[in-house]
């Protein structure tokens, strides 16, 4: 076995988070912890969740070129440290990275060999119901994020990286699929 990335995107609410997990428990494949400037939530632990670090730092190793993708979302900056994925690669191991469409796409442009992984839900409606049974948000920011995943998966579609795509209307069979491309 050679060692490869995987990136995995999708909208929120289409369960990639949960795939990730369950696919990297039956596979073995590493997960890409990303570093974040924003502060931890209660139940979130450094180096599991998230690598929290300070703007400064984020800053100065996104100047290097120290990191493989980063966004900033609400003020707040996201990254992939690039170095740990590329150590996977180089001990022949399968590193996953669970990022964004943009994020991919940065990721595209200096890893273009990488398998790329579009979750997708089953329909809009499904998409929706699954964003507003969290019951964290009101209507309008529901209609909102269905809206932006509409708009990520489009762009995901257009952008011609993704090698596979995975309709997650069946959990089981999602994270089967996944898994599979991930040992592939």
């Amino acid at each position: 076995m050679s060692g490869k990335l995987v990136v995995i995107s999708g909208p929120s609410g289409v369960g990639k988070g949960t795939i990730r997990e369950v696919v990297l428990r039956r596979t073995g494949a590493e997960f890409s912890v990303s570093l974040t400037t924003r502060p931890p939530r209660p139940d979130e632990q450094d180096g599991r969740d998230y690598r929290f670090v300070g703007r400064g730092e984020f800053e100065r190793m996104r100047d290097a070129g120290e990191l493989l993708e980063w966004a900033e979302v609400f003020g707040e900056l996201y990254g992939t440290p690039v170095a740990r994925v590329r150590r996977a690669i180089e001990a022949d191991r399968t590193i996953v990275l669970e990022i964004d469409v943009q994020g991919a796409l940065q990721v595209h442009r200096r890893m273009p060999d990488a398998t790329y992984v579009l979750i997708v839900p089953p329909s809009d409606e499904e998409l929706a119901r699954r964003i507003g049974e969290r019951g964290t948000e009101s209507g309008e920011a529901v209609r909102r994020r269905l809206a932006k995943a509409k708009e990520e998966i489009r762009v995901a579609r257009q952008s011609g990286i993704y090698t596979h795509e995975v309709v997650n209307d069946d959990l089981e069979q999602a994270i089967e699929a996944v898994a599979a491309i991930v040992e592939g």
